[in-house]
């Protein structure tokens, strides 16, 4: 069996198992969960520390939005930078891996935009 490797690390397990069905798989795996691509989409304007990231984000509780910047870095869409400072210092910013979303995720957003706007105009059942 021969093990894929990404930037020295192994790759995690949902994205190997996703391997081999598709690269629409793969990319569901790195990608999808929650918050993901709201992280992505946030970053694209340059690197944020902590906590401007999670307000930027929304509603997501701190154990979700580490884990998810946890997954997004592991898999090398996003850049964790912990500055040697008191007090400690952390900015999240995009790979360059990450940064070839910005068409993907310019689209999604418009396609959620026009889904909203077309929820709105139909009526309740």
């Amino acid at each position: 069996m021969t093990v894929i490797t990404t930037d020295s690390t192994e790759i995690r397990g949902p994205v190997r198992r996703a391997i081999q069905v598709c690269p629409v798989e793969v990319a569901v795996a790195v990608l999808g969960g929650s918050w993901k691509m709201t992280v992505v989409k946030c970053l694209l304007d340059g690197p944020l520390r902590y906590g401007e990231l999670r307000r930027q984000v929304g509603a997501v509780t701190p154990r979700v939005l580490t884990r998810q910047l946890r997954e997004l870095e592991h898999d090398g869409v996003v850049l964790r930078h912990a500055y040697a400072e008191v007090p400690p210092r952390v900015e999240y910013s995009l790979t360059p891996r990450g940064h070839g979303l910005r068409g993907f995720v310019g689209e999604l957003n418009q396609w959620g935009k026009d889904y909203i706007g077309e929820l709105g105009s139909t009526p309740e059942n």
